[in-house]
């Protein structure tokens, strides 16, 4: 550990972790008691730590901690890092939870440690004691984040190691945090973590500010121990059950469920100068799939939740239309790669299955030093001034059977309509102007665009129908539409996986 005699800093934590890089990984000890092994689901779930106990961070901000257990076996350390003074460590003790009926009367020991924590905030002025849970360590490098009216969905990590790679996927662990007291007054509080791995070490700075929207801004120096093929830079993870486009890909299994929809995100959406793509998320395939969007330079990406109204769910309890996106902004670091969406197929709502990140074009050696920097803004209804806003988005997308004159049982997979609504800055808000669709398909034909007004949302629908090929290639069939106006594009590109 960095010197625990002088305040910890950022620079001190990347200087240890460089020289944990140059050693062999030493697995943290599977110490866990036996009684926390063996809890259930729901005996976890119900260890709750008490309120009264929480850590008070200046005037607006408070921790709470979270017991090991179950799945949540690891310790993390955690330390309070005071104002140009040395680090604290956070003793725990079994009287700052109720353990609840499966642990009752029983106490452990004072090295058991935290498997993570929790940062509250008051999101009214008014009503400072009203603190409310915004930020969420827990769990290898997971972390949720959350603004003000959200409910947690998707999740952020530390670094993502081979994931849809060959091989198994290795997930790094936050090993250890400094949350640092922020001045009394002060509404950004920030965070220090090393991050340890048999691939890599690293250690990171997070500075957030919660609000409407909330942001975290991280910066990271990253060890890597051994060569890293593929090294995701800013992952974000999230759950995509069913939309808008039914199960999602051709052939799937269709949902059961009253709900219309159920998703924490939509679509990935990936700026580039000039140019933005929206990929609509689909589940349901047979394999795994990887799909991977060139960029030089990035200018930013996000899984997005677009589709934020109740009747579009009909989940009380859930609130997807209350779910953030999360948008990430490059400011160091990054340099030519492409944005890889990874998406497993999956009947299970409590799965994530979907993986986003920024993955550099060349291998990472080992000895290297990578130093990204970005911000992570919650994302809530659109238009937001985070995402770049000089082309219209799109708001849905819809799939059916081309024969709605003469349809046959079952509808032919030969003919297939795509409705793809827009939406947004730039577009005529007048039926006469005229418009055109701009298309391609990787395979196959899409033939006949139509692209009308729609009065009743002010925005502007395409039509078009695609015409599988004869034989299917391998993977993804990839379509891609935008709206044109003399030339020059009004819209987002569209770019749906068939």
């Amino acid at each position: 550990m960095p010197d625990r005699g002088a305040p910890t800093t950022f620079a001190a934590l990347a200087e240890h972790a460089k020289a944990l890089a140059a050693n062999p990984y030493r697995p943290r000890p599977d110490d866990l008691p036996a009684p926390l092994k063996a809890l259930t689901y729901d005996g976890y779930r119900a260890i709750t730590f008490r309120p009264g106990a929480s850590l008070r961070l200046g005037a607006h901000f408070s921790v709470q901690l979270f017991h090991r257990g179950f799945l949540q076996g690891k310790r993390v350390d955690l330390f309070l890092q005071p104002p140009g003074a040395a680090a604290k460590p956070v003793a725990y003790g079994s009287d700052l939870f109720d353990l609840g009926p499966a642990l009752q009367g029983r106490t452990f020991p004072p090295d058991l440690g935290f498997a993570g924590f929790r940062l509250h905030y008051a999101f009214d002025a008014a009503r400072p004691e009203g603190q409310e849970e915004f930020l969420v360590f827990l769990g290898a490098s997971y972390f949720r984040l959350r603004g003000k009216g959200q409910e947690y969905g998707l999740s952020a990590r530390g670094a993502a190691i081979g994931t849809g790679g060959p091989g198994p996927e290795e997930f790094p662990d936050f090993t250890a945090f400094w949350i640092c007291e922020p001045e009394d007054d002060a509404r950004t509080v920030e965070i220090l973590a090393l991050l340890e791995s048999p691939s890599l070490t690293g250690a990171y700075r997070f500075r957030v500010t919660p609000g409407d929207p909330s942001v975290m801004r991280v910066e990271a120096a990253l060890h890597p121990r051994a060569a890293i093929p593929r090294l995701g830079l800013a992952p974000l993870t999230s759950m995509f059950l069913h939309g808008q486009n039914g199960p999602g890909a051709p052939g799937a299994e269709p949902f059961d469920d009253f709900r219309p929809q159920v998703h924490d995100s939509d679509g990935l959406a990936v700026a580039t100068h000039g140019d933005r793509l929206w990929r609509p998320l689909v589940n349901g395939r047979r394999a795994p799939q990887i799909s991977a969007f060139s960029v030089d330079p990035l200018v930013g990406f996000g899984l997005l939740q677009r589709e934020r109204t109740f009747p579009a769910y009909l989940d009380v309890q859930a609130r997807h239309e209350a779910r953030p996106g999360l948008w990430v902004t490059p400011e160091a670091g990054f340099g030519t790669g492409a944005v890889q969406l990874f998406e497993i197929p999956s009947r299970e709502e409590y799965m994530d299955n979907i993986v986003a990140a920024f993955v550099p074009a060349a291998p990472v050696a080992a000895g290297s030093t990578l130093l990204p920097r970005y911000t992570l803004t919650t994302v809530g209804a659109e238009p937001v001034a985070v995402v770049p806003e000089t082309l219209a988005r799109v708001v849905s997308t819809r799939i059916g059977s081309a024969e709605r004159l003469r349809p046959t049982t079952p509808p032919s997979p030969e003919r297939r309509l795509y409705v793809v609504d827009f939406e947004g800055p730039g577009l005529p808000h007048e039926s006469g102007a005229a418009l055109a669709a701009d298309v391609s398909a990787s395979a196959g034909t899409l033939v006949g665009p139509v692209v009308e007004f729609v009065p009743q949302t002010g925005g502007w629908r395409l039509y078009v129908e695609w015409r599988p090929p004869a034989t299917r290639p391998p993977g993804d069939v990839v379509l891609r539409a935008r709206l044109m106006q003399e030339g020059r594009p009004l819209t987002e590109t569209w770019d749906a996986a068939a």
